[in-house]
């Protein structure tokens, strides 16, 4: 077992990582894999605070991941829990203090807190020990609270956490709130910027691009692993890419509110300018002054072309939006095939799924049958028919996606789709 220097030089090595990712939901759950790893625990859980509640964000269990079958992955329920007595956790985030619990099934009847074992019966799953660690500001404001679970010793059993790893997942928890307010701040300027479409479309609201990158950031893992991607290349990427996707459609700002906002139909030339929306988004990140600027502006330029290329806008100069490929008409030839960058390809699906499922002044929501249906029936059509295997490969954890950044107007009504609907 490691000593608690050796411990603490992990954590050193571990601020490294953390301070590299800029992806608020990519960092929380590095921060719960590498808090694991240092204290040697077998799962984990990490909230965040939300009001007088405690948001399970992401979670993690190396045993029952082990059951799944190669390229599956462990899918979780989103829940929450009050911030107070009942809970181990919700008592950290009450008192600032880490709970270190030796086993679950002793806490005596007199403590602010307890453990029900109903969890443990549905997952199959045996929880030992479990040790809460409070996510505090410099300003010691409460951002959420990590919980370990089930330390194992040199022969994988599960053993109470000792009061050096409370120590140690101190020094962690300093330096993971650090990066953690980073990348708080880091998502709070992209919401804004998708706040300056939102005033313009009511479509863009900050839940509906946070589905978006989620959806895009599965689909892309399941691909990139298929196709046997480095893990650094595909680690940097997404991180990149679910920044990159929250702005998919942000040069909407450029189109008028007279088309924007129009209650019916967009007429022939209304829907040409409404499509010049891709291309005005990419033109904001032409002054490239990173990866994220590359990648967001693949995203922004390729999300509606199509597979069979009769998408948009097509081979055009991103500067001015004049054709470089023309057809006989001297309008832009659509990019087709795997002309249409990955990202591109990536986010379109995600963003087709939500659109579809969201319900909209428009149309109401699509059930997710019919979404289902519509997403494979446009295989090869409008989508690359590899992603919309990989789309349906994920599809437990797309779910996930939409119930962390679910909103409460969407219901599973009878769809009614309008061609003219933009997505």
């Amino acid at each position: 077992m490691a000593t608690k220097l050796e411990k603490l030089k992990n954590v050193i090595g571990v601020d490294s990582i953390l301070n590299k990712i800029q992806d608020l939901d990519i960092l929380l759950e590095t921060i719960l894999s590498e808090a694991r790893n240092v204290l040697n625990a077998d799962a984990g859980t990490i909230y965040i605070k939300q009001g007088n509640e405690l948001v399970a964000t992401y979670a993690q269990n190396e045993t029952k991941a082990a059951e799944l079958k190669p390229g599956e992955k462990l899918i979780y329920s989103v829940f929450r829990i009050p911030i107070g007595t009942g809970t181990t956790s919700g008592f950290a985030a009450h008192t600032g203090d880490i709970i270190n619990v030796r086993n679950v099934y002793n806490i005596p009847d007199d403590a602010p807190y307890g453990f029900d074992p109903s969890y443990d019966r549905m997952s199959g799953y045996k929880t030992i020990s479990t040790l809460s660690i409070p996510l505090k500001s410099n300003m010691n404001d409460i951002l959420g609270v990590l919980q370990l679970i089930n330390k194992k010793d040199s022969r994988g059993r599960s053993i109470a956490f000792s009061n050096d790893d409370e120590l140690v997942a101190g020094h962690f928890a300093t330096n993971a709130t650090m990066a953690l307010q980073r990348a708080k701040m880091t998502r709070a300027i992209l919401l804004r910027m998708t706040r300056m479409a939102e005033l313009r479309d009511p479509k863009e609201t900050g839940t509906h691009v946070n589905r978006v990158a989620g959806y895009a950031l599965e689909i892309y893992e399941r691909w990139a692993n298929r196709n046997g991607l480095p893990s650094h290349e595909i680690e940097r990427t997404r991180d990149t890419l679910r920044m990159a996707a929250m702005l998919h459609d942000v040069g909407k700002v450029a189109i008028s509110d007279t088309i924007l906002k129009k209650p019916g139909r967009f007429e022939d030339e209304e829907r040409e300018i409404m499509k010049t929306h891709a291309w005005h988004g990419a033109r904001l990140f032409t002054d490239r002054q990173s990866e994220f600027d590359e990648i967001a502006q693949q995203v922004a330029l390729n999300h509606h072309e199509f597979w069979n290329g009769t998408g948009y806008p097509g081979h055009i100069d991103i500067m001015t939006g004049e054709p470089t490929k023309k057809d006989r008409n001297g309008k832009a030839i659509g990019k087709k095939g795997k002309e249409i960058h990955i990202y591109g390809r990536v986010v379109a699906i995600a963003d087709v799924y939500d659109a579809l499922r969201s319900r909209r002044v428009y149309k109401t929501a699509w059930t997710e049958d019919d979404t289902l249906r519509e997403i494979r029936s446009q295989s090869g059509v409008q989508f690359d028919p590899e992603l919309v295997d990989d789309f349906f490969a994920v599809l437990p954890s797309i779910k996930t996606v939409s119930d962390k950044f679910a909103e409460k107007a969407e219901s599973d009504d009878q769809p009614a789709k309008d061609p003219d609907a933009e997505t």
